[in-house]
Order: C-alpha cells, then sequence, then structure tokens
C-alpha cells in the first residue's frame, strides 16, 4: 500500500522499564511528577495491569508487540538454552555472566538473533499490522523492533569489535521510523548516552525530534530504560529515577501550546513493564544457588559449547530459571525431588502428560492443570484443574470460576513459558525476596530483582489520556488489540 493513512489522534506509548505503581503514586502525590499526574488526573489510571512471563523485559515487550504470551511469540526470557541447537542463548543478563557466555555472540542475539530468528514467524508484530493497514510506526530504544520497512544500522568504528556484522552494518526489518541508540539515530548528531542504546534523554530527545518535525506516524512506541537499573541498587522505592524520566515528559508536551493541547492533538499512554522484588542483604538467605542444589549432575559451563557429557543446562532470569535436562536418563522427578527441598522456591513446574504439573518448595501437594476445562477465569479462559489449588494461590469457587491471588493470570502465564521452547526442562519460581543463581549469574543484594510470576513484579500501572477507550482486559498481552482498534476507529487518508 503506496498511501499511508494518517490516524486524527497518534497514538504515543511510553513504557517506563520497571515503574511501578506505589513509587509512581507517592512521586505523584509529592509533586516529584508533574507530567505523570497531569496525565493520570485528565485520563485513566490503573494500578495493576498484568505483565507478561517471565517479567523480563524482552518477553513482555515481545507480549506487548505481539498480543500473545511466550508459547506463541517464542521468547522464553532474557536467558534460555535452545534444545533444537543446543545453544545457550543470553541477550545481556549481566557483565560477568555475558562476558562468559561471549560478548559478540550476546550482541548478536540482542541485535540481530532476537528480531530475525528467535521471535516467531508465526505471530505479527503491531507494527507488522498498522503497516498492512497504511499506517506507520515509530520504535525508539526498543530492542524488540521486527516491522517490514527495511533499516540499515551501523555499529560505530570503536564498537565494531564487539560484533559479528561485517563492515559494522547490517539490515533489520523495523519500523518505517526507527531508532537505536548509536545503532540507529533519527538525530544524526544526536547522542546516545548508554553505552550503545540511548538513556532515558536519548529516548525523549528523539521522540521531540518527530513532534517538532510534525512527523508523528500513527503509532509511536518509546522505552525509557535507566529506571531498571536504578532500582537494581537502591530497591523498590526509588523516586529519584521517577523525576528525571518526568522532567523528560515535561519538556516534551511543553512542545504543544498547552498540556491539555497535547492530549487533544495524541492518545498517550505510560505503562511500566515489570515490578521488583526487595531482595535481602544476608547472600546465604536471599540467594537460591542452583549450582548446589543440582550438584549431584554435571552443569553446562556457559563459557563452553554443550558437551556430550553434559547433563543439565541452568538458565537463570533472576527470580525464575528454567532447568533443562539433557541426559535422558535422569528422570524430571528426580531434579524436581531436588528441587521440592528447598522452601524458597514457590513454584516447581513441568510438562507432564496432557497437562502442566505443579509443587512447590514452600506448600505441601501437588496441581495439576490443561487448557479447556469447566473452570474459567476473569479472562474467559477455561481450564481443568485438580489437585491442590493453593500452590497457584487459586481460588475455585461453587460455580467453577478462578480467582487469582499471588499469580495474576498464572494459569495461562505458567502454559506459555512451558510452551515457549523445545526441550526437556523445570520451571522454577523464587519467593519473594529471594533470587537465582548458577555460573556467574548477577545478584543483587540490598537491592532488588526481577523475572517471578509473583504480582511484586506481575502488577504494573496503565496511564491513558486523550481517549475515554480502555483496553478490554488490564493485561499487557491485551494492548496491542487495544492500540490496533483505536487507530482503527480514528483514521483518515
Amino acid at each position: 500500500m503506496n498511501q499511508h493513512i494518517k490516524p486524527s489522534k497518534p497514538v504515543i506509548l511510553l513504557n517506563i522499564d520497571s515503574l511501578m505503581p506505589e513509587p509512581l503514586e507517592i512521586a505523584v502525590q509529592t509533586g516529584k511528577a508533574p507530567a505523570l499526574k497531569f496525565l493520570m488526573e485528565n485520563g485513566s489510571y490503573s494500578p495493576n495491569m498484568v505483565s507478561s512471563f517471565p517479567t523480563m523485559s524482552v518477553t513482555i515487550d515481545s507480549s506487548l508487540l505481539t498480543g500473545t504470551y511466550a508459547d506463541q511469540h517464542q521468547i522464553p526470557g532474557l536467558n534460555w538454552f535452545d534444545a533444537s541447537k543446543d545453544e545457550i542463548i543470553n541477550y545481556g543478563t549481566g557483565f560477568r555472566e555475558t562476558r562468559k557466555s561471549g560478548l559478540r555472540k550476546t550482541v548478536h542475539n540482542m541485535l540481530y538473533r532476537l528480531n530475525n530468528e528467535h521471535l516467531s514467524k508465526n505471530v505479527t508484530t503491531i507494527y507488522e499490522e498498522l503497516a498492512d493497514k497504511g499506517i506507520r510506526s515509530a520504535s525508539i530504544n526498543s530492542f524488540v523492533y521486527r516491522g517490514n520497512t527495511p533499516q540499515k544500522l551501523q555499529v560505530p568504528g570503536l564498537l565494531r569489535g564487539f560484533t559479528r556484522f561485517t563492515d559494522g552494518q547490517w539490515t533489520a526489518e523495523a519500523t518505517s521510523i526507527f531508532s537505536l541508540g548509536v545503532f540507529s539515530k533519527l538525530r544524526k548528531r544526536g547522542l546516545a548516552t548508554k553505552v550503545a542504546a540511548g538513556n532515558y534523554k536519548y529516548t525523549a530527545r528523539e521522540l521531540r525530534h518527530l513532534i517538532r518535525r510534525n512527523k508523528l506516524p500513527g503509532f509511536t512506541f518509546c522505552i525509557f530504560q535507566d529506571l531498571d537499573l536504578r532500582i537494581h541498587l537502591k530497591g523498590p522505592m526509588d523516586i529519584k529515577g521517577i523525576a528525571k524520566i518526568d522532567r523528560q515528559i515535561q519538556k516534551t508536551l511543553n512542545l504543544y501550546p498547552s498540556w491539555q493541547e497535547a492530549l487533544n492533538q495524541n492518545v498517550w499512554m505510560v505503562m511500566g513493564d515489570n515490578g521488583h522484588s526487595p531482595m535481602g542483604s544476608r547472600y546465604r538467605d536471599f540467594v537460591i544457588d542452583l549450582r548446589k542444589i543440582l550438584k549431584k549432575y554435571r552443569i553446562a559451563r556457559i563459557q563452553h559449547a554443550i558437551r556430550k557429557k553434559d547433563q543439565v543446562v541452568l538458565s537463570v532470569n533472576q527470580r525464575m530459571a528454567y532447568i533443562y535436562i539433557l541426559d535422558e536418563t535422569i528422570p524430571l522427578s528426580a531434579v524436581t525431588e531436588q528441587l521440592v527441598k528447598d522452601p524458597r522456591i514457590d513454584i516447581i513446574a513441568w510438562n507432564s502428560g496432557n497437562g502442566i504439573h505443579i509443587e512447590s518448595g514452600m506448600r505441601k501437594g501437588s496441581l495439576h492443570y490443561s487448557p479447556g476445562g469447566e473452570y474459567s477465569d476473569m479472562y474467559r479462559q477455561t481450564w481443568n484443574i485438580r489437585g491442590n489449588p493453593d500452590l497457584l494461590d487459586l481460588t475455585l469457587s461453587s460455580d467453577n470460576k478462578i480467582s487469582y491471588g499471588d499469580y495474576p493470570d498464572g494459569l495461562a502465564r505458567i502454559y506459555g513459558a512451558l510452551h515457549s521452547q523445545p526441550g526437556r526442562f523445570v520451571m522454577v519460581n523464587a519467593k519473594p525476596g529471594c533470587e537465582f543463581k548458577a555460573q556467574s549469574t548477577p545478584f543483587h543484594r540490598g537491592g532488588a530483582a526481577h523475572g517471578s510470576l509473583h504480582k511484586q513484579e506481575t502488577l504494573v500501572p496503565l496511564v491513558i489520556a486523550g481517549t475515554t477507550n480502555k483496553p478490554k482486559y488490564l493485561r499487557v498481552v491485551d494492548m496491542k488489540l487495544f492500540i490496533l482498534d483505536l487507530l482503527e476507529n480514528n483514521k483518515s487518508l
């Protein structure tokens, strides 16, 4: 389609990495975030949108942009093992782990393979669907960017040694307007002041560049990444990071004759992607070292290719982990029997027969479930459930309704993670205040971490201003359809 359709109200979605309801509300109430306060008071505010699982940015962004959980988009986490290729996939989990995994390999995974190989071809992104309708999109600072417009990306000379790209260049199918730190800039002289990807100031300046030049497309997706690092170090209640990002949003709204006019001209959305759980200060209490629990097995080393003698691969995503059993002579039960001995592991899950089996180091009994049964939840998903529902903090009513407690939309999100990849593996989830460790895995003593299914990391804020419409369900996975409907209903040539 050659003719571009210009929606009468473009949609701007600001994704603030690790923005959480409580610190957001405190920042607003104490006058530290006037722009966010304005959007909240002149729109709708929801503190409990359900994120994807694992609660890691690449999986969440994939769910947001494809409208599917990991069983369909097939991005299992920031760290996982591709059993079909006997290869550990790491998109950048921490300096020591990244260095041992291979820096060039990790950079290539994040910049190229994530979008061009790993993100399933059986799903479409919102960018691809909008392009098919003649509506243009912009992606600013998101590592999940797949669209259908060829874009040339360039690695600066000083960084080329860390990549696998010939002459530091590659072409990717991305959005028609595309910005990703030093690799692709809208402002040719703009500085990406966070190693390679841009920081929060860079993201906001790229957005303002589009507004000043009247080049806003139908949909613009911006990611502000810096808050996540602050919270990892300082804990969940850091307000200063929110205030810094709010100042950039203020400058953006100030481009219009008034902030109200900014709402008249555009739909503005602000969301978090995941929360954080505060970590303890005593290493032996809050760090669950999977190498010690499974010390009887030969665990693959991340600096080597998988060897024939390797029996187990550990892929840690902070507060959740995948445990892959390569040795066919080892039954899954032998591994799970070791895991249930640790009371800090609240969920142990694996595919079993025609469904999913759940056990726990914290609670007695077991739970087995599968899709399509007599029980239904608030999202109109139906499930067959037998066993102890307390393992997932489920309440089952006499009329076969499911209510979720500590693990919102837990049945679908666990199902998604366990069907996101091939191989024999177990998924483990840490109780609040604890995180997993394997070889060179980063940990967050006295800070905070995420990745788990728990509501601490799952429930994130959503602000919508400039429209009275709302998504059908308050889930990240429902945002794609909501945005598509918004743009479909207000388009003009």
